[in-house]
This record gives structure tokens, sequence and C-alpha cells, in this order.
């Protein structure tokens, strides 16, 4: 939508540009979706999880721990709000999806944000709970608010100014075009955090 804004006083180069940003932010969007939409095409087995959230510099994002010899296996997955209130540990069911495990727990399919791999996340990693959390339903309702998400998502948006720069400088067009590239570089930003499973609890 940003990108489809500038387009009426785009010049040839940066009507290009906005394409190619504009596509590529709708196919890994879609293969995104796809991946992580798609069912197993093993059946699933029970397994004990963690979650756990992962704080490492701005990125924040939740993590599914299954123990497992001879290691564990950590999912990235979607924030969710009955992630929250998740008691650690639990049983849920997993099932592989190709590079992708998908786990449904309490009748809720947890969607995977990434591969699933075998070595821990780096950064802080933060346990939830073993025994529910009374006030877990009203953080839930708190961390599911569309604008906090934006806000968290935001942080990213910092290094827009820059691209924005980058591209005066190598593209020219003055104040107009540096307005443009900013934004479409704030926005891009923020979907990157989004897409990759921002956890803003």
């Amino acid at each position: 939508m940003v990108c489809g804004a500038f387009i009426p006083f785009a010049d040839a180069d940066q009507l290009s540009a906005l394409v190619v940003v504009a596509a590529t932010v709708l196919g890994v969007t879609g293969y995104t979706w796809f991946a992580a939409t798609r069912n197993g095409s093993q059946p699933g087995r029970r397994a004990t999880v963690h979650r756990v959230r992962q704080q490492h510099r701005l990125t924040s994002r939740s993590w599914i721990e299954i123990h497992e010899e001879p290691d564990p296996l950590w999912i990235p997955v979607f924030f969710d709000p009955a992630l929250i209130t998740m008691p650690t540990p639990t049983t849920a069911t997993v099932h592989e999806a190709g590079a992708r495990s998908v786990v449904v727990w309490d009748g809720r399919r947890l969607l995977p944000a990434g591969r699933t791999r075998r070595s821990e996340p780096v950064g802080r990693l933060i346990d939830n709970p073993s025994r529910p959390d009374p006030d877990g339903p009203v953080r839930a309702r708190i961390a599911a608010r569309p604008m906090r998400r934006i806000v968290l998502d935001a942080q990213f948006a910092v290094a827009a100014p820059f691209a924005g720069a980058l591209w005066v400088y190598v593209a020219g067009g003055g104040l107009p075009a540096f307005v443009g590239a900013t934004c479409v570089a704030a926005v891009v930003a923020v979907w990157f955090a989004a897409v990759r499973g921002s956890d803003p609890s």
C-alpha cells in the first residue's frame, strides 16, 4: 500500500525499485503463509514442550522447545495470545512438515515462523512459569493489541533514514526521494520484524 502511494510521484528508477520491493514483500509473505499453514505429511506425535521467549537485541520471539535425544528441537512460532498462559512444561502434538514443525497445543495450532533447529537460539531465554499465571489472560489481551505490535516492530525502522540517504546518494532525487525511500524502508522494516514472528509479550 505504501509503495502504491508513491507510484504517481516516482520516476523510472524509483518505480522499478518500488515494484521490486512490493514483489519481494508479497512473495515472501505468500511463501511464509504457505509454509506456516501447510499440513504435516506425517501423523503427529505427543511430546513434552516448553514455551520460551527469546530476547536478543531488538528481537523478541517465541520458541517451542521439545526435549529430545540427542539434542532438543527448537521451533520458532508466530505469537499467539495463548502462549502467555501456556504452562511449562506441557504436552502438545508435534507434526513434522518438512523443515518446519507444527505444534498443536490445547486445540490451537501454533504456526511456525521459521525452520526447526537443533541449536539453542542466541540471547536471553525466558521460560513460561510452570503454573498458570492468574494475570495471564489480561496480559494476553494487552499483548495482542495491534498498536503494541506496531510499536514493538517499529524499533527496526530506526535504520530507515540511512536507507533513504543511501538511495539519494546512489540515484539522486533530493528531498522528495529521501522522504519516499525512508517511508518505504520503515514500512519494510516493520514488515520484516512481523514476518519473522515478533513477540509483543
